[in-house]
């Protein structure tokens, strides 16, 4: 049998659209806007572009493999669960996260006085220290779809390290 490897890179990517009529939620937090993102879940693409890293690290499929979204029982599913169930995975194969880093898409709203807030709900979801969480936020400079607000998107990277 081959050695564990010592560390495991993976990589997420999620996008939603801005709709009217639901909540914003990015990173676990509730954030004041006129919009939320669409989703069957509270469709938090923040948290599942990290989940999918975490799943991706591991050589596994994304979120939609473990909570389809054609399955009634994930409706309106807080997406800080998903994560704890991709750390619950990387744990079952002898794995921990060491970091993370994830860059957030937004014109709108301006999320920067929320991060410190996402940083300590995310780490909590990971087990691990906030100060092992990066946020960047970002726009798209007006160009696109995410340049006009019809949507946002987030990327996300992590190293998980052998326990």
């Amino acid at each position: 049998m081959k050695p564990k490897k010592p560390f495991r890179i993976g990589y997420g990517y999620d996008i939603h659209r801005l709709v009217e009529g639901r909540a914003l939620i990015l990173g676990g937090v509730n954030i004041p806007h006129a919009k939320g993102l669409d989703g069957h879940s509270d469709a938090d693409c923040l948290t599942h572009a990290l989940a999918d890293a975490v799943l991706g690290a591991l050589g596994l499929p994304d979120i939609g493999h473990f909570f389809p979204p054609t399955d009634d029982r994930f409706k309106g599913m807080d997406s800080q669960d998903i994560l704890k169930k991709a750390t619950e995975e990387a744990s079952a194969r002898g794995y921990e996260i060491s970091n993370v880093d994830i860059g957030v898409i937004a014109e709108e709203p301006k999320i920067a006085k929320f991060i410190p807030q996402m940083k300590e709900i995310l780490a909590r979801s990971m087990n691990i220290a906030p100060e092992d969480v990066g946020i960047k936020a970002t726009t798209h400079e007006k160009v696109g779809d995410l340049g006009r607000a019809v949507g946002i998107a987030a990327s996300a990277v992590c190293l998980l390290a052998a326990k």
